[in-house]
């Protein structure tokens, strides 16, 4: 007779696996708190370098020691040259940008002796947008941007990728989205790369792990369908009949509804109005990209108001995919690096639970339960 350990959980769902000081989600009032603070709070104040550092260390940095931490993260970022190599190689076949970062990063530390876990995590951080920037530019048929070491960490990235200086209410915008994806929870590519650490290998190894775990269509978001959904509407005055349409064909309004919030999406609070900000800011010299933010707030309404009407009580608000489609394009990046842009910044999500996770000491291993068969005969 077979013996059941315990009650099995598909996917574990509702299993606490984890205790962290890092982000606590909570979907039922739409609250995400960032080791302490609300999303709001620190979203469009701080910069990415003093997220990082108040996830890593589990304080606000002093001004000496963000100046020592900043310095450290940009003085890494050029990538060994057999990861140049190694991305033009990949260019030439034209993989998906999230492949090219899974096969590129593994290759971070050729140059690197064993390090303690915070220096190579910083290496990793600093390196992983080089190499998004640097394949963004090679698989278009330009040359990689050296890095600049004077530009933060959210200007450098964007330089990197255009070739030109950001301007403040461009590296506001994508500062704001990197502390606003930094962290969410136990996730599943936050999960894995606790669980590799937990093993106590490399840091690079929990990093790559969660990466390959990110570019799974069923966890990285799908935010560049939410902005061709925009597109496809073109005017304002086509936008109820299409999304009338889509609804009742029984198609989902990509950037709408979210499995764990059940009221809107905190994120996209927070992005929301970080993309009226900049827009508003770059309307002068992108009367384009301003009309593009007007239509597709336009959308956004028509689309809450006809969920409500066909699927009432349902609460299926805004998510965090909407305003990061339109404040990534905004910013200039095509939607393939969408999803790259996301491990950027989430890196540093991963690496903060992977320092928790050593701490405790402990590797994790779940149970499976068996339900084959147990009296064949060969």
């Amino acid at each position: 007779m077979q013996v059941l350990d315990s009650e099995f959980k598909p996917g574990l769902a509702g299993v606490v696996a984890a205790e962290t000081k890092l982000s606590r989600v909570d979907g039922a009032i739409g609250e995400l708190i960032i080791a302490g603070y609300p999303l709001e709070e620190i979203a469009q104040q701080a910069s990415f370098e003093e997220v990082v550092y108040l996830l890593w260390r589990g304080e606000r940095p002093s001004e000496s020691a963000l100046e020592k931490f900043t310095s450290a993260l940009a003085q890494h970022r050029e990538l060994p040259q057999a990861t140049l190599t190694l991305l033009e190689q990949i260019a030439v076949q034209k993989k998906p940008a999230m492949d090219a970062l899974r096969m590129a990063a593994g290759t971070l530390d050729l140059d690197q002796a064993a390090k303690p876990a915070e220096e190579a995590a910083i290496v990793i951080l600093a390196r992983l947008p080089t190499i998004v920037a640097a394949y963004h530019r090679l698989v278009n048929g330009e040359r990689p941007i050296k890095p600049d070491s004077d530009l933060s960490h959210a200007a450098n990235y964007l330089y990197m990728l255009t070739g030109q200086r950001p301007t403040k209410a461009q590296i506001k915008g994508m500062e704001t989205y990197l502390n606003t994806v930094v962290d969410h929870g136990l996730n599943a590519s936050t999960f894995t790369s606790r669980v590799i650490i937990a093993t106590q290998t490399d840091m690079l190894s929990a990093v790559v792990g969660g990466i390959g775990a990110l570019k799974g269509p069923l966890h990285g978001g799908a935010p560049g369908p939410a902005l061709d959904m925009v597109f496809e509407i073109a005017v304002a005055e086509r936008a109820e009949g299409y999304l009338r349409e889509k609804i009742e064909r029984g198609d989902r309004l990509m950037g709408f509804g979210h499995r764990v919030y059940k009221v809107r999406d905190p994120r996209a609070d927070v992005l929301g109005a970080a993309a009226q900000k900049m827009f508003e800011e770059m309307a002068d010299e992108s009367p384009e990209g301003f009309e593009l933010y007007k239509l597709a707030l336009t959308v956004e309404e028509k689309a809450l108001e006809l969920l409500e009407e066909y699927k009432p009580g349902r609460k299926l608000q805004t998510n965090v995919e909407f305003y990061t489609a339109l404040l990534l394009h905004g910013l200039g990046l095509p939607a393939d690096l969408f999803s790259p842009t996301f491990a950027v910044s989430r890196a540093a999500g991963w690496m903060g639970h992977c320092f928790e996770q050593l701490e405790t000491g402990r590797i994790i291993r779940p149970k499976a339960r068996y339900v084959g068969e147990i009296n064949s005969k060969w």
